[in-house]
């Protein structure tokens, strides 16, 4: 588990796109139990597998490269608004069960912690695609508990058992209201290999979609 990077803190890295863009989905009601994060004394971890590891658009007090067991990395939603269309559904990763999973767990600024969470909420939580749950992530300062945007298997919206050129053929084609499908795949793909983690699916259809749209 490569988990030796740098601990950064205080840093919010610029957006990349239209982040003014409001998902045509309603956003999901918020738990009492997620809602009561605004108040807890306690430190708010997020683990990030996804486009908010290269593209949180909120601030946060610190992040920590992260190891997940137990759910992996996969383009495993149809995405009929942020990277695609309802016409042409395009693919966002989510946590599925079973195998491990590499990425950051962000700590959310304590003054801030109310509207970074909404934000962060608005943002993921739309279609009812996701549940946030608490998952124990081992990082290079020792084990933290942090919330996961984690798959709801039981959404319209799953796209389990697509196979890698299924899924090339979706995200070369796709876009959406916050971009394409081949640019999400791609800075998800440059941002793990910056932190020297190979993703072998996600490399793989990576070299599939080049294969199908060259450039």
């Amino acid at each position: 588990m490569p988990l030796n990077d740098p601990i950064t803190r205080g840093t919010m890295p610029a957006p990349d796109g239209p982040s003014t863009y409001v998902s045509i989905y309603p956003v999901d009601p918020m738990p009492p139990a997620i809602a009561a994060l605004r108040a807890t004394t306690e430190p708010v971890w997020l683990f990030a597998y996804g486009s908010l590891m290269w593209n949180p658009e909120f601030e946060y007090a610190e992040r920590r490269p992260a190891y997940l067991r137990g759910f992996h990395r996969s383009f495993c939603l149809y995405s009929r608004d942020y990277r695609g269309t309802p016409e042409q559904p395009g693919l966002v990763l989510g946590l599925d069960r079973g195998g491990s999973c590499h990425g950051i767990a962000y700590r959310l600024p304590d003054k801030q912690r109310g509207a970074v969470l909404d934000r962060i909420w608005a943002r993921e939580m739309t279609g009812m695609v996701y549940t946030m749950r608490r998952v124990p992530v081992v990082t290079g300062e020792g084990p933290i508990g942090a919330y996961a945007c984690v798959v709801r298997r039981a959404s319209g919206d799953y796209a389990g058992g697509l196979t890698a050129q299924e899924m090339a053929g979706l995200l070369a084609r796709a876009q959406g209201g916050r971009g394409t499908g081949r640019d999400y795949l791609s800075n998800t793909v440059s941002h793990l290999d910056e932190m020297g983690i190979r993703d072998a699916l996600l490399h793989r259809v990576a070299a599939l979609v080049q294969q199908i749209a060259p450039g």
